[in-house]
C-alpha cells in the first residue's frame, strides 16, 4: 500500500517553474516515492531527517528531497532541483 503525498509550498514554487517533459519525470519519481519510500537515501547532519530520491531528465540528474510521516502514512515533497546547489538551498 502507497502513502500519500503531500507538497510544500517551497515544492510547489519548484515544480511549477519546470517545463513538462522534466515535470513528468518528477511525477513519475513521487509516484516511485510513494510506493515505496525507503527508496531515498538518508542524509546525515544538519539534513539528517531529509531523504533524496535521484534520477535523470534530459540527460541532467535531478534529486527530490522529501520526508517520510509513518505514523499517518505521508511522504512530504520537500524540494526539486537539479544537484547544483541543491542542499545549500535546502538549509536555509
Amino acid at each position: 500500500m502507497s502513502y500519500g503525498v503531500l507538497q510544500t509550498r517551497r515544492f510547489a514554487r519548484q515544480y511549477k517553474k519546470l517545463h513538462d517533459n522534466i515535470a513528468a519525470d518528477v511525477d513519475t519519481a513521487v509516484e516511485t516515492v510513494a510506493e515505496n519510500p525507503t527508496v531515498g537515501d538518508r542524509k546525515k547532519g544538519d539534513l539528517a531527517n531529509l531523504l533524496v530520491y535521484k534520477f535523470h531528465s534530459q540527460g541532467q540528474l535531478y534529486l527530490l528531497g522529501y520526508t517520510i510521516d509513518d505514523e499517518v502514512r505521508l511522504v512530504y515533497l520537500e524540494a526539486i532541483g537539479s544537484h547544483e546547489n541543491f542542499y545549500r538551498d535546502l538549509k536555509r
